[in-house]
């Protein structure tokens, strides 16, 4: 059985990067790529039956251009000869990391760093921070 190793991809310069350092360890290893985007998402919030269908309806439409971005991807990666997956979830992305990973008896997750430079990003830590100390695998983050 192959490896997989989840990749976070959302279409930006930092992803980009991920992808393509994974892209070279699957060619060299034979592993398998997923490819993973998360939507942020707070089941914590109360709103009104018309503000609820048109959350669903954003929801709906964001998966959609999620789907646009993530799924050009996969066919490339297809046609490179490699085996790839994908897959859109909504929630927390440190958790749903780690959900993935596991679920996909996966041997790496592989994130781009995104550079933030901001105090609170810096001392609260972002995806690359909570990954680091929580994923059930060793992530790989890429510069």
């Amino acid at each position: 059985m192959s490896d997989v190793y989840i990749v976070g991809y959302d279409g930006t310069d930092a992803s980009k990067r991920a992808l393509d350092y994974a892209r070279a360890r699957a060619r060299r290893s034979g592993a398998n790529l997923h490819l993973l985007m998360v939507l942020e998402w707070s089941p914590y919030s109360f709103l009104t039956p018309q503000e609820l269908e048109e959350r669903h309806k954003r929801r709906s439409e964001e998966i959609a251009r999620a789907e646009a971005l993530i799924d050009p991807q996969v066919k490339a990666l297809a046609d490179e000869g490699l085996k790839a997956s994908r897959e859109v979830r909504y929630g927390h992305a440190a958790e749903l990391f780690c959900e993935v990973a596991e679920a996909k008896k996966a041997a790496q997750i592989v994130i781009g760093r995104t550079g933030s430079t901001s105090l609170a990003q810096r001392i609260l830590g972002g995806l690359a921070m909570s990954l680091v100390q929580a994923a059930p695998v060793p992530v790989t983050v890429v510069p």
